[in-house]
């Protein structure tokens, strides 16, 4: 089992470490077909690939914090991060549904 930590942030970074999250590989871009059942993939993904950590049977933890507008496309330090709240969840993300479904039906 492999713990894959997903961020090209140097305060995200940081801030694992002083976690003291157990990462056996920093990574700035996951590369999918890396992973393996059984791994753990830490960051804040999108939906797309996170769901396609869960089906090969890795688990996937987010990286939440509550960001201000403001604060939005600035780089955050890991004091910065600590103090937004910053925590990891497991989350298990699938896809419902194939690509060939026309998203302009009418809904219920």
């Amino acid at each position: 089992m492999t713990t894959y930590f997903i961020s090209r942030h140097p305060g995200a970074i940081e801030w694992a470490t002083r976690q003291k999250l157990a990462v056996d590989s920093f990574v700035p871009h996951l590369d999918t077909a890396q992973v393996q059942a059984g791994d753990r993939v830490i960051g804040s993904l999108p939906v797309n690939l996170a769901a396609q950590v869960c089906a090969v049977g890795a688990t996937y933890w987010h990286l939440s914090l509550a960001l201000p507008a403001g604060l939005r496309g600035q780089e955050l330090s890991a004091d910065d991060l600590e103090s937004l709240g910053a925590h990891i969840d497991p989350f298990q993300v699938n896809l419902l549904t194939s690509r060939g479904v026309n998203t302009h039906e009418e809904q219920d």
